[in-house]
């Protein structure tokens, strides 16, 4: 009998903890630049978040004869070759810009002021940032537990 050790939930959980740290680095920069109203291409500084994708490979069907119950059935069903360790090479992070404008603020004295006086902001709101940050913490969190419950489970295994 070979034994082999199985290590996909500890990546499955580095994965995810690697995601929120991501996020939480996105919010931090955001945070930062908020009243950044000229960045290098002279424009305001615009929010950044992470899209966070799992690309679907090629799924194959087979014909579906009978059910447990004798019943025939004439749909499809996908059949899955790949193990969560394929489906972890799959996942994709993508920072992306937010495209709307910031608030228009009446700084005539401000050096990036329009000939009216008025200044354009960058579209960072510290409310909706906190929120992110919390989410991904808290996100972070449950990684951890699980990574933790994962190493438990492992030690666990050996004093058998």
């Amino acid at each position: 009998m070979k034994i082999t050790p199985n290590f996909l939930s500890f990546r499955i959980s580095a994965k995810g903890m690697s995601i929120q740290k991501k996020k939480m680095e996105l919010v931090t920069e955001n945070i930062a630049n908020m009243s950044t109203t000229k960045t290098a291409d002279g424009k305001p500084y615009k929010r950044k978040y992470l899209v966070v994708k799992q690309i679907e490979e090629n799924k194959k069907t087979i014909p579906l004869r009978k059910s447990l119950t004798g019943d025939v059935f004439n749909e499809l069903m996908p059949v899955r070759r790949n193990s969560l360790e394929d489906a972890e090479k799959n996942i994709i992070t993508e920072v992306k810009e937010d495209g709307k404008d910031g608030e228009l603020v009446y700084m005539p004295d401000h050096p990036d002021a329009n000939e009216d006086g008025y200044v354009q902001m960058p579209n960072v709101n510290v409310v909706t940032e906190m929120v992110d940050m919390i989410a991904a913490s808290r996100s972070f969190e449950a990684n951890v537990a699980a990574f933790q419950a994962s190493k438990q489970i492992a030690k666990n295994s050996l004093e058998i």
